[in-house]
């Protein structure tokens, strides 16, 4: 019986990015849908749960995709709506990589050791991937900050709040001036902000005596963080560990590929950022 991923994409071009992946981690058959709306979910999910008996619904699967993260936690919901009894199978969420790009970010921090007190500067924390990855470090015990460009109003926090139950400060970082200001006596700086835009010179974080890592998820010229290259992968630069774009992305591929196998091995798993975390969490173990 050849395995069948459904997905479901917000986007009006849905991911060819996504499609790909979904193929080389062992989807026979991949069925996209673009501009997909919740309103729409129930009749496509219908058609993928009834067509199969309960006993061989682990040989479909459904991949919530898209540029617009809200849209897709939406989906997912509606998604999970649909279900009933053994009439279910497994879902992932991982709209525009947030949540792969997240966890990758954050099991290469966990890579060289705990987190637990230390200080962890989040750039452009109000974003998708900002926010799981301060929530990620938050729940592990780090002292998180996130920035935002325009005010440290407490809205950002809370939104991290409700979807993590963790708590996290706010500073403001409008530009590449106010660096230095905040992420002073930061031990851990994760860039999560837009491509192309460098928001941390060079001279801001060398200055910094307590900074121990650096992550930077900006892959297009110039960096986000001046000074880290993007195939950085645990590479040592002016005394501080350093993982750029490409460093995290071979992780994220990893893990992405690894979720989407895991799903045609039962029709019960939700792959959201907390059981993504734990997938890398086991590849980690395993790889030691």
């Amino acid at each position: 019986m050849q395995k069948i991923l459904l997905h479901l994409d917000s986007s009006v071009r849905p991911s060819s990015f996504d499609r790909i992946v979904a193929i080389d981690a062992g989807a026979d058959q991949v069925l996209t849908y673009g501009s997909v709306t919740p309103e729409a979910v129930r009749d496509l999910v219908h058609g993928a749960i009834f067509t199969r008996a309960p006993k061989d619904l682990r040989n479909t699967a459904i991949f919530i995709g898209g540029t617009d993260v809200a849209t897709a936690e939406q989906l997912l919901a509606a998604v999970a709506d649909t279900f009933f009894g053994p009439f279910r199978v497994s879902v992932m969420l991982d709209a525009n990589g947030a949540n792969t790009t997240a966890v990758a970010a954050v099991a290469r921090i966990e890579s060289l050791g705990d987190v637990r007190g230390r200080r962890a500067v989040v750039i452009a924390g109000s974003g998708p991937v900002g926010s799981r990855v301060a929530g990620l470090l938050a729940e592990r015990g780090a002292n998180v900050f996130v920035t935002s460009r325009r005010s440290a109003d407490g809205a950002v926090a809370a939104k991290i709040q409700r979807r993590f139950n963790v708590s996290v400060q706010e500073l403001v970082l409008g530009s590449g001036a106010d660096a230095a200001d905040a992420i002073r006596d930061a031990e851990i700086i994760v860039n999560a902000g837009p491509a192309g835009v460098c928001l941390v010179p060079l001279d801001a974080w060398t200055s910094q005596t307590s900074l121990q890592i650096l992550v930077d998820l900006n892959a297009v010229p110039p960096v986000g963080i001046e000074g880290v290259e993007a195939v950085d992968k645990g590479v040592t630069r002016h005394g501080v560990m350093t993982f750029g774009a490409l460093g995290v992305g071979s992780l994220k591929m990893k893990l992405h590929k690894s979720c989407i196998a895991r799903m045609f091995e039962r029709n019960d798993l939700v792959f959201d950022v907390e059981s993504i975390a734990t997938v890398a969490r086991e590849l980690n173990s395993t790889s030691q």
